[in-house]
Parts: structure tokens; sequence; C-alpha cells
């Protein structure tokens, strides 16, 4: 089942903007708990949408913009053009316009977008955030405040103020006054929300949108895999403390599970977005 690029929650509409897909690491590297025997029980229904022949993890990476009667909001930003990232390889200097045109697709430019919040600092999270013009690195939407969990900020500038994803994609925009640093729980407005889950970073959140309700809520990392959802046990080989990360992934799901609320995934490839339904002892998704 494949996920629509374009659907309703609510008084949202909510646009796929995806940027790229494909296969990315073995599956049992990106999920370092999870066994041999284990992964033979669940690969034939995770092949081959979301694991190709050779094991590898099948992810998506694209931002979500959400049209509220308000405000459009966009939501993690992707990998973006010319960013400094030699061990990603194909991301390193990447150029394509695959992100631009998934924007015009949805009948939105640069200049439409309101908002930007970062789920958290990670690369493929905050590329877009900024473009090169003329050699300088500038706000990629030229009228968007830029959301950041304040405390998230500080942590990546004080242990990672000098790679080149801070002073690329996040210092640009601080030094140009876009950025509104809020707290983890922050609520904004009558549509936004913020939900602490930290783990895959130490400030990392979810986004619920919605009046009143919680009609779509947005997941960040907290999941890689389809996979887990099945076993939210199993933590990212990335998460920077795995425990607290299966926790809050956990409890996410529990949150949600067996409502109306449209769950937003950034990595899994179909369903990316859906309703979270209960499974056995874990959960799964059902798309839109």
């Amino acid at each position: 089942m494949s996920t629509p690029l374009t659907f309703a929650a609510g008084d949202l509409t909510i646009h796929r903007i995806v940027e790229f897909s494909g296969a990315a690491l073995r599956l049992r590297q990106l999920l370092p708990g999870l066994s041999e025997e284990r992964l033979a029980e669940h690969r034939i229904w995770l092949a081959p949408n979301a694991l190709d022949a050779d094991d590898r993890a099948v992810m998506t990476f694209q931002s979500y913009v959400v049209r509220t009667p308000h405000h459009n909001i966009l939501i993690d930003s992707c990998v973006g053009n010319d960013k400094t990232l030699p061990q990603m390889g194909d991301w390193h200097k990447r150029q394509g316009r695959e992100y631009e045109l998934a924007l015009t697709a949805a009948g939105l430019r640069y200049e439409d977008i309101d908002y930007v919040f970062c789920t958290h600092l990670h690369a493929d999270h905050v590329g877009w955030n900024t473009r090169l013009v003329d050699g300088k690195w500038a706000p990629t939407f030229p009228k968007a405040r830029y959301v950041f969990s304040a405390a998230e900020v500080r942590f990546w500038e004080g242990e990672y103020a000098r790679l080149p994803v801070f002073e690329e994609s996040v210092l640009p925009v601080l030094e140009a006054g876009r950025a509104d640093l809020v707290a983890d729980d922050a609520v904004i407005g009558d549509h936004v929300r913020l939900l602490p889950t930290p783990g895959h970073t130490p400030h990392h959140v979810a986004v619920p949108l919605g009046k009143g309700r919680d009609e779509a809520a947005f997941a960040g990392d907290l999941l890689h895999s389809p996979l887990q959802w099945r076993e939210p046990e199993l933590a990212a080989a990335i998460d920077r403390h795995p425990a607290a990360a299966v926790v809050s992934r956990r409890r996410f799901l529990e949150r949600y599970a067996e409502t109306g609320t449209v769950c937003c995934f950034a990595h899994t490839p179909a369903p990316s977005a859906g309703f979270v339904r209960r499974l056995g002892g874990g959960f799964t998704c059902v798309g839109v």
C-alpha cells in the first residue's frame, strides 16, 4: 500500500515532500539488537517494500508540509544541496531538484512556508533549512520562522558546534535572527504542540498538530524501520541514548494506538503515514 502524497487530517492538509528513497544500511546494522532468526521471521512482510534482496533497509527521506487554516508548516527539512557530509556518500555536496519539484507539485514555493519545525538537528532533518546564495548560506524559506528545541540547540552548541551540519544548516538561521528557541513541551498557537521524545537525540521532539485534538502527529526519528512498529524494543544504532529511545517510541505508539490520529513517520517507506493499531505485543500502521 503506497502513501498518497497529499491527504487530509481534520482541518489539516498534509503534503509529503519526498527528497529521495532507497536502500540504506543492512537492517541488522541499523538495528543491532536484531538477530538473524528474528529477521527471518519478519522478512516475509518486510520485503520488498522495506527490505531489499540484500537485507538492506529501504528508507524514505522526506519532509511534511501541513496546511492549517492559518499557516503552512514544514516539518523536518531533509538533506539539502551542497552540504558537507563526506561520511554519507551520496549526500556529500549533493545536487538535486527533487525537493524543489516536490514542493512545486504540492503547489508550494519556498516563500509560502510560514514555519519550519525540526524534530532534531541531524543532517537529514535540517539540510534544506539553508541553501547557498552567492557562496553564503542563507535561510531557504525567506518568510519562515524556524522553531528548534532550545535544549537541543544548546546540546549541539556544546558538542557539535564546529560540525558542518551545525555550521551550514543551523547556525546561519540563528545568526539571521530567524529562529524561535522553545521548550520541548511548547504549545504554539491553537494547532501546534511539541511532545518530548528524547533518546534518538537528547532533546528529540515529536510534533502533534490539530485544533482541540491531535489530528496528526509527526514522529521524526522515533523509528527508522517498520519492524520497530512490531518490535519497539529494537533500538537503532544511531540512537544517542538507546534505552530512552525505546521508552519514547513505545510511549508514542501507545499514545496513538487505536485512535484517529494520523501518525507521520520520517523514514518508513510505505505506509509513511497512517493509523497505529495494536498487533500482538507490538503495533502496526494502517496507511491513510
